[in-house]
C-alpha cells in the first residue's frame, strides 16, 4: 500500500468528511471545501478518523491513493485552522496599503498596481511592507501568494522585489571598480 495513501486522517470536533457526487466534501467551523475523488477510491469514517482505500495495485491509482490522503489532510486543517503565507516588499520606496477589498502596491513601475481580494482568500497589511495572504483552501492561498510576488520578483543583487517572508535569497556579488588597471594606462604613466 502506499505509505502516505494508508495513514487515516484524524477528524477534528466539528469537521464532517463525506462523498458526494464524485466530489469529496470536508465541512468544518471556517467554511466547506470540495475535491473531484477517483471513483475507484473509496472514502470511510471510523472512530473520528478518515480513512481512503484504493480498489486494486495499479501503478496509476496507488499514486492517486497518497493524493488524494494529502489533499484531504489539507482540506480538514483548512476547514479548522486556515492557511496564510508572508510575503515582504523590499526597495527604495516600495511599500503596500489596503485599500477597501484589495491591496495598492507601489513598487516601481510609474503607476500604482492594484491586487483585488478574491472568494475565499483575504489579503492583509501588517505594515506598509508586509502582506498576508490567508483562507482555508491551501492551493488557493499559495496561488495568489505566487502572483503578488511575481509582479516584481526579488532581484539578486540588492534584494528589491516581493520575496516570501521565510525565503532565502541568493545573493550575487556586484561589479568591483578600481580591482583590474587597463594596461594602457600603465604605460601613459611611465
Amino acid at each position: 500500500m502506499s505509505r502516505i495513501g494508508r495513514m487515516p486522517v484524524a477528524l477534528p470536533a466539528g469537521v464532517t468528511v463525506e462523498v458526494k457526487d464524485g466530489k469529496m466534501v470536508v465541512k468544518g467551523p471556517k467554511g466547506t471545501l470540495e475535491q473531484d475523488i477517483d471513483a475507484r477510491i473509496a472514502l470511510s469514517v471510523e472512530n473520528g478518523h478518515a480513512v481512503l482505500t484504493r480498489a486494486n495495485d495499479s501503478k496509476e491509482l496507488k499514486a492517486k491513493h497518497g493524493l488524494y490522503r494529502a489533499l484531504l489532510h489539507n482540506m480538514v486543517t483548512g476547514v479548522t485552522a486556515g492557511y496564510t503565507k508572508g510575503l515582504v516588499i523590499n526597495g527604495v520606496g516600495y511599500k503596500v496599503a489596503k485599500q477597501g477589498s484589495k491591496i495598492v502596491l507601489n513598487i516601481g513601475f510609474s503607476h500604482p498596481v492594484e491586487f483585488p481580494e478574491t472568494d475565499g482568500i483575504k489579503l492583509d497589511c501588517p505594515t506598509q511592507t508586509e502582506i498576508t495572504v490567508s483562507g482555508i483552501d491551501k492551493v488557493k492561498v499559495g496561488q495568489i501568494a505566487a502572483n503578488i510576488r511575481s509582479l516584481r520578483e526579488p532581484e539578486p543583487y540588492h534584494g528589491y522585489g516581493i520575496r516570501y517572508k521565510d525565503e532565502v535569497l541568493e545573493r550575487k556579488e556586484g561589479k568591483t571598480a578600481g580591482k583590474y588597471r587597463s594596461v594602457t594606462h600603465d604605460f601613459q604613466n611611465r
